[in-house]
């Protein structure tokens, strides 16, 4: 049975880690505790992993139709995203079609989730990264929206600021939603999780 690999994109540090550009990072966490696996780092990949199993039973649940799944998140910043991807395709022998990227999207609104195949970048640094360097753009998306700034803020500043405290609850939800997403794809397909989750 092939490996998944799930890439949740995301600035490294402590600084960065409750940023919008860090929602795909932040499901990456919630799937590793639904699956109680604890972190490791792997500092050759540059990347922090953690597998768990992904049945139709759920995240963690024993079943012999289990999915070996290898989460993943960077310790690169986000616009050098491929470098580790490229790392961890080659270190667990995952074609692009078992990569699912996690990641923020700004033509999306706040509280929106979409998933999808392949597909442009959209301006999104770490796409262009990993495009960039494993050469393919078709590998799983599952994206989650933050919407565009109001007024004149610019964009790069957007990304890089906190939710705010009226925003917490509804980013839980979408974080639990997009998790949902990731184990429907894996364990029921593209179509199954765009027809349950996308909005």
């Amino acid at each position: 049975m092939a490996t998944w690999l799930v890439v949740g994109l995301g600035n490294p540090g402590p600084t960065y880690a409750f940023n919008r550009h860090n929602v795909g990072k932040m499901t990456a966490e919630a799937l590793a505790r639904r699956g109680h696996s604890s972190w490791k780092a792997h500092r050759m990949l540059k990347a922090d992993m953690a597998e768990v199993r992904v049945s139709p039973s759920g995240i963690g649940v024993p079943s012999a139709d289990a999915e070996r799944v290898v989460l993943a998140t960077t310790k690169t910043y986000m616009n050098e995203s491929g470098v580790p991807v490229r790392n961890l395709l080659g270190n667990l022998k995952v074609k692009p079609d078992h990569l699912i990227v996690i990641h923020d999207e700004l033509d999306i609104d706040f509280g929106t989730l979409r998933s999808k195949l392949g597909g442009g970048d959209n301006g999104h640094n770490g796409l262009r990264s990993i495009r960039g360097i494993i050469g393919t753009g078709d590998y799983y998306r599952v994206r989650i929206g933050i919407g565009r700034p109001t007024g004149r803020m610019d964009v790069t500043d957007w990304v890089l600021t906190n939710f705010s405290a009226s925003d917490k609850q509804k980013l839980a939800d979408m974080v639990s939603l997009a998790a949902d997403a990731v184990e429907t794809l894996i364990t029921s397909g593209l179509e199954a999780a765009q027809q349950k989750y996308n909005s």
